[in-house]
């Protein structure tokens, strides 16, 4: 998959004065829910309303949507509001209806993306359509994978294609429903520099009082727009009551929200960053040339381990170490999310080295 501008055609052509937004229920319920949000959402900045009509559900039993139905009413929205309409497909057999219906935007859902055999029969069902086909990550934090949808959608001939940053599931616990993990979705925007970004901090946050803070970081990382779960009456939603917000509190989110620009201006505002850069670059190396000798050292204590047959894995000693460096990080004002990720990664790569010494 090449380069290509045509990606952003589609956003460039709805001459937005901001960011898309993408807002409507996580699912249809009723007519009268679907008819009351869109018309509430017309008053904001929301350029396409967005509701589930089939729900791919964690466990069996739990509300799966009201199907097909439930894009009769997306269609009287339509032409009450004059907002476009989305949806999210998972199979040909949805894209049928969905086309038929005549919705605008089609997603694919984070555990659609997983499979490419599922991947591949959407696009081929959608082969050289005009509507707007947005790929959601996968669960697990797979770039490959993403970006292995996107290609499958544009080998289709299909040019209006845009992603959805929703974020990804994880072992541990942590404040967010779904880990942001903000440097894949940076990659593949460094990839694919003209592919539209979206962001999902409904599903990232999974709490309403995390949408504004995930929303602010997206737009700073230059997202071309959001997708913002919004229901009249959040608390009694039949899905995903928690990460929803009501129409009116999503007008004040996007209020509030800066948008930054993309390039600073003037003389001293170059010098000063140029500066600021340089020393990022100073440390960066120096950041290298430690971690180099840390791991040489990794490897003299792996050929002490070696001479006396012991096993490489210490659990005590790294949860010691573990433990300590998180309290030091607090410290200095790091938080423990970026502690672990850092010395797990440092720890792995010293596991590596001195299984290369237990090997030989």
């Amino acid at each position: 998959m090449k380069n290509n501008k045509e990606f952003r055609t589609w956003l460039d052509k709805m001459n937005l004065t901001h960011p898309l937004l993408i807002a409507g229920p996580c699912s249809a319920e009723t007519e009268q829910q679907v008819l009351d949000t869109a018309h509430q959402l017309k008053a904001t900045d929301t350029t396409v309303f967005r509701a589930g009509i089939w729900k791919p559900r964690t466990r069996p039993g739990m509300f799966e949507g009201v199907g097909a139905i439930g894009l009769k009413w997306m269609k009287r929205a339509k032409e009450e509001t004059g907002l476009m309409m989305a949806t999210e497909v998972a199979n040909t057999a949805h894209v049928d209806l969905a086309l038929e219906h005549g919705i605008d935007v089609l997603w694919i859902g984070a555990r659609t993306t997983v499979s490419p055999f599922n991947v591949q029969e959407i696009a081929e069902a959608l082969r050289g359509t005009d509507k707007i086909v947005l790929i959601k990550n996968p669960v697990n934090p797979d770039l490959s994978l993403w970006l292995g949808a996107v290609e499958r959608i544009y080998k289709a001939d299909i040019k209006n294609i845009g992603v959805i940053h929703r974020g990804f599931s994880a072992y541990q616990k942590t404040k967010y429903r779904n880990n942001p993990e903000w440097q894949l979705a940076i990659e593949l925007q460094n990839q694919f520099p003209d592919l539209p970004l979206i962001c999902d901090p409904s599903h990232i946050g999974g709490k309403r009082d995390l949408i504004f803070d995930i929303s602010q970081t997206a737009l700073d990382l230059n997202y071309d727009g959001l997708i913002i779960e919004t229901h009249p009456d959040p608390d009694n939603a039949w899905s995903d009551a928690s990460q929803q917000v009501t129409p009116k509190r999503l007008a004040q989110i996007t209020k509030e929200l800066k948008v930054r620009k993309e390039i600073g201006e003037g003389e001293d505002y170059l010098q000063k960053l140029q500066k600021l850069r340089t020393k990022i670059d100073t440390l960066d190396e120096q950041l290298l040339h430690m971690l180099s000798e840390r791991m040489k050292i990794s490897t003299e204590i792996g050929k002490v381990k070696k001479s006396q047959n012991v096993a490489i894995l210490q659990t005590g000693r790294w949860n010691e170490i573990l433990g300590k460096m998180i309290l030091e990080g607090e410290q200095l004002g790091l938080s423990e999310e970026f502690v672990l990720r850092i010395f797990k990664a440092v720890h792995q790569e010293s596991i590596n080295k001195q299984a290369k010494i237990l090997d030989n």
